[in-house]
């Protein structure tokens, strides 16, 4: 299999903007979940938040809302060259996500076995322990992985919340 040609990037500054975008979707009355897209040459291109509380859909995962952005304004070729960062690890579905959208590289903060420890069994969010890594390496694309980065920082957002 090829490897993508991904950039270096300040993996913890970015991280910390996907953070900030989970406390703004916990103000907006969201769970607090946020991701970014960087292109290539380090530009944020897109960004999402979780829009559970807004819209009632359980599947509105920040990470599966910024594929959907995603995928529909770019080609994978572009994509595959591409960062998402994740304030806490993608879940399953997300993952699946990425995997489709053709995202080359996935860094991440809080993981999700320990957003699962942290919040119990949250009706809203029903957190399993199946990480990413293990999702996005099932399939026939490359994708690189980094996490769990800034544990700290990306779990406090969820403090009180749950």
């Amino acid at each position: 299999m090829i490897k993508n040609l991904l950039p270096t990037l300040d993996h913890e500054k970015y991280l910390r903007f996907a953070i900030e975008l989970a406390y703004n979707s916990r103000e907006e009355g969201n769970h607090p979940f946020g991701a970014i897209l960087v292109g290539t040459n380090g530009e944020i291109i897109l960004e999402a938040m979780n829009t559970f509380g807004i819209k009632g859909d359980s599947t509105s995962h920040a990470e599966r809302n910024l594929m959907s952005l995603a995928s529909i304004k770019y080609d994978p070729e572009f994509l595959k060259n591409c960062t998402m960062y994740a304030s806490a690890e993608p879940c399953a579905m997300c993952s699946g996500a990425v995997y489709w959208a053709g995202i080359g590289r996935v860094v991440y903060g809080m993981a999700e076995k320990d957003l699962k420890k942290m919040i119990g069994p949250h009706p809203e969010n029903l957190t399993m322990d199946l990480p990413c890594r293990k999702v996005l390496t099932s399939g026939q694309r490359h994708i690189e992985v980094v996490g769990p980065l800034l544990e700290d920082e990306s779990s406090r957002v969820h403090i009180g919340f749950w």
